[in-house]
């Protein structure tokens, strides 16, 4: 039943995502070849699994390979092509494909396949976001690739739950070990005799010297002036004293840098890609147009800005950045970002906010007035309403965004509220 279920997930919807893959085509078909590899790799290892004993931990390490090796070359492909006109549903598989580690956890596995399935709906979501409204056959398959693969997941997260509730089930029992270590002895009897030690020879020699009399002082060492404490004052200074170490002097450790990039700012085609840039206060975009992305990744204290109206702006894993721009027509969105600062001029209908600690907000008249802001994961939020946006001297209120929220129950419906900090 176990290697059934599975087989029904990739005769069925599997082989389904996969015809809707090579109809998108690109590297959307190409990605999907490592997802089809990995989970008929993992198909084989539950075969394996259903037939067998569990292995040493080494062994298992390597019937695993398989598997990992495509979960790798899934993520990598997305690394390598963040130009892409398919970004989202690269990121989207990236994120979720490992959910395909559940035979490692324990004892929850089905929990890890929700949670993977959750990361890879952030980037799917876009991939709607980007079709809502078309009508067209192309169109169509990339809502219908987001609907069976969220279904793919979702059915291994059923028969993960049903089949191998608290891990990986094994056709028969844990592998034996070695032989176990023999049992400690016995305390010793406090009822057995105490050993014969023949001490007859070494009492008559105790006797024998002590009926010497005067005599027995001739075997006593004589005392020289050198051992006398009175006559050497260097014995009267006793030992060394102790010393503490020295525990401020802690060892040096050699550190593993991470790998750096080199800064990127080009056009690719309708995408500006800004990545890996670093300590730039002069960063800027000009003769944008509408249909235009922005896509910033991996920066740290650098400034950004954007002039002109275009589609959106995507600022992704950057720390300590600014952002200024004129008007876009869909959104402006931070991921896993660190003390983030925006400042739109114009107009920004859509400001989302994902997994970021540390975003505020400058927001002029114009803007205020139509924008909303979507959160989610995030803290330290702040918009700044500022009278005019473009003098920061001007009057500015600052607005936090909730934190915090109460939820509670109203019939059979949920009732949430935020919690205003009035601290």
């Amino acid at each position: 039943m176990s290697v059934a279920r599975y087989e029904d997930i990739v005769a069925g919807p599997l082989t389904k995502f996969l015809s809707l893959s090579k109809n998108i085509g690109g590297d959307v078909a190409q990605q999907a070849i490592f997802v089809e590899q990995g989970f008929r790799a993992q198909l084989e290892f539950i075969r394996m699994a259903s037939a067998s004993s569990q292995p040493a931990p080494d062994v298992l390490q390597q019937l695993l390979q398989p598997t990992s090796r495509q979960i790798l070359a899934a993520q990598e492909f997305r690394e390598k092509n963040r130009s892409s006109n398919y970004t989202n549903h690269l990121a989207a598989i990236s994120e979720s494909i490992v959910a395909l580690g559940w035979v490692c956890i324990q004892p929850t596995p089905a929990v890890h396949v929700k949670e993977m399935h959750d990361a890879g709906r952030f980037y799917t979501d876009r991939v709607l976001k980007e079709k809502k409204g078309l009508t067209d056959k192309s169109s169509e398959d990339h809502r219908e690739w987001v609907k069976t693969w969220l279904e793919v997941l979702e059915e291994l997260r059923k028969y993960v739950k049903d089949i191998h509730t608290t891990g990986l089930v094994w056709g028969g029992k844990k592998g034996a070990g070695g032989p176990l270590p023999p049992p400690p002895p016995p305390p010793a009897d406090v009822f057995s005799p105490a050993p014969d030690f023949d001490d007859g020879k070494d009492r008559s020699a105790l006797f024998a010297e002590i009926n010497q009399g005067e005599g027995i002082t001739r075997s006593l060492k004589k005392v020289t002036s050198d051992m006398q404490t009175h006559k050497n004052p260097t014995l009267r200074q006793g030992p060394t004293p102790f010393v503490k170490p020295n525990l401020s002097e802690k060892p040096t450790i050699t550190k593993v840098g991470m790998k750096e990039f080199e800064p990127v700012f080009k056009r690719d085609g309708k995408k500006w890609l800004i990545e890996y840039q670093k300590n730039n206060p002069t960063l800027k975009v000009q003769d944008v147009e509408m249909n235009n992305v922005v896509y910033m990744f991996k920066c740290e204290n650098s400034t950004l800005v954007v002039n002109g109206k275009l589609n959106s702006i995507v600022m992704d894993s950057c720390k300590k950045c600014s952002l200024v721009f004129d008007s876009v027509v869909s959104s402006c969105e931070f991921v896993n970002c660190q003390s983030i600062k925006m400042q739109v001029l114009g107009t920004v209908p859509t400001i989302s906010i994902d997994k970021t600690d540390g975003c505020q907000m400058f927001l002029g008249a114009q803007s205020a007035d139509c924008v909303q802001i979507v959160s989610a994961k995030s803290s330290e939020m702040n918009v700044v309403l500022v009278d005019n946006v473009s003098d920061r001297d001007g009057d500015m209120v600052e607005l936090p965004i909730p934190e915090q929220f109460k939820t509670v129950i109203k019939g059979k419906n949920l009732l949430t509220t935020p919690i205003e900090n009035r601290g």
